[in-house]
């Protein structure tokens, strides 16, 4: 399958990387897809990978990831052209931090809406689905935990588009727990908030979610 990451940090790189040692192709956007880092990321994925520009990346997708920062994730959606995505799955692991009453950072969007869903307002003809958040990028492929695979919460209102976004998770090492539309980021995203404050209280990327059955 041909992945479009749109981009370039921990989270792109990570996953970029995952879908390329899986054998997918991937392309990498950016707003300047001549930066050392990405060359090195290119260099790293192998043969399947190669760099672009945001619409060269969403254009050469057959499924795109969206890993931007919250503050610069719109006008990368306009870089990249709604109309490359039209018809296409977009995994959506963006959570809509606020940096600037400091660290740890707090929600900027919540309880009656989400980034989840705004980001399917500014992709109205693309299939939004929520995943990866959850998670730091150390641990988002092929995790390893001594009690076994956490677990990825996913959202989405299109069935088809979440049961592809499933098998790419359960590839990635990941089992899977679907919440529902769209409209369940609105949760997802305050559990990321979870993780995050655990993360500044214990200084360690190395926790997860799992839950239970009895």
């Amino acid at each position: 399958m041909k992945i479009g990451i749109l981009g370039t940090g921990n989270v792109g790189q990570a996953l970029g990387l995952g879908f390329a040692t899986l054998g997918h192709e991937v392309k990498m956007g950016s707003r300047d897809p001549q930066q050392e880092k990405i060359k090195d990321w290119v260099h790293q994925a192998g043969a399947k990978a190669s760099a672009g520009t945001f619409a060269e990346a969403a254009a050469f997708s057959e499924l795109a990831v969206l890993c931007t920062i919250w503050s610069g994730t719109e006008n990368a959606i306009q870089l990249a052209g709604p109309h490359h995505l039209a018809g296409k799955v977009v995994i959506d692991t963006t959570n809509p931090l606020d940096f600037s009453g400091g660290i740890p950072p707090k929600l900027a969007v919540g309880h009656t809406d989400s980034a989840g869903e705004q980001i399917q307002r500014w992709l109205p003809d693309a299939k939004v689905v929520k995943a990866f958040n959850i998670v730091g990028s150390a641990h988002m492929f092929k995790p390893k935990f001594p009690d076994g695979p956490p677990d990825m919460f996913i959202g989405g209102d299109d069935e088809g588009a979440k049961a592809k976004v499933i098998e790419l998770l359960n590839n990635f090492g990941w089992s899977v727990i679907d919440l529902g539309g769209i409209e369940c980021a609105r949760y997802l995203e305050p559990m990321a908030m979870v993780w995050i404050r655990h993360f500044f209280r214990i200084n360690s990327v190395n926790h997860a979610f799992k839950l239970l059955r009895k």
